[in-house]
């Protein structure tokens, strides 16, 4: 795997992201053709198609109760924060995913990041003691190359994600990424356009 393959993959990937992921992949054992398109596929998704790395959370009041309806039961509640990204992920991320309540700012300061939109400060402090790097400090750095892309491919290997994509099941990684299978028709596309570069 080469940083000129994932350009091929994604064509708006920068360089930067591009070699590091690269560079970093088989530091995780991301090494199989079948790990790397699965995994690429899932990173184009989330960052669609490694042009935005920071969660975009500029939701409508309606957006809002379809995608937290017990956060927002009523529409008014959902329309108090619309298009507030800010106020939003303050609220939906309150004391969960190790963040403290909404007025502590922490579902802002550690909104999902990167290439696989890692969210939530125990996440952040999980991943920046596994890579000795201090993350939970400098959060915004997760949506940077350097630490991205370890960020990312640490994310995948952690979760167990080398040995889904080993079984086959594409759907089920989504499904640890994501909690659903949100996007699931777009992921797909993106591994047959990974499959398509990627020797399998």
């Amino acid at each position: 795997m080469n940083a000129e393959q994932i350009q091929e993959i994604a064509p708006s990937c920068s360089s930067g992201w591009a070699v590091r992921l690269a560079d970093e992949m088989p530091r995780w054992h991301i090494s199989t053709p079948q790990r790397q398109a699965m995994f690429l596929a899932q990173c184009a998704h989330e960052s669609a198609g490694f042009t935005r790395f920071e969660e975009n959370l500029n939701y409508s009041a309606e957006a809002l109760q379809r995608t937290w309806p017990s956060r927002f039961p009523s529409f008014a509640a959902a329309a108090e924060v619309a298009r507030r990204p800010e106020a939003i992920s303050n609220r939906v991320y309150a004391n969960r995913l190790g963040n403290g309540n909404e007025a502590s700012g922490d579902g802002w300061k550690y909104r999902g990041r990167g290439a696989i939109q890692i969210t939530g400060r125990s996440n952040y402090r999980r991943a920046g003691l596994s890579l000795g790097f201090p993350l939970e400090a400098y959060p915004a750095e997760a949506a940077l190359p350097t630490q991205g892309a370890r960020v990312a491919c640490w994310y995948w290997f952690f979760h167990g994600l080398n040995d889904l994509a080993d079984d086959g099941d594409f759907e089920g990684i989504t499904r640890r990424i994501n909690g659903g299978t949100n996007g699931q028709a777009d992921r797909e596309r993106w591994l047959a356009k990974a499959c398509a570069v990627i020797p399998q």
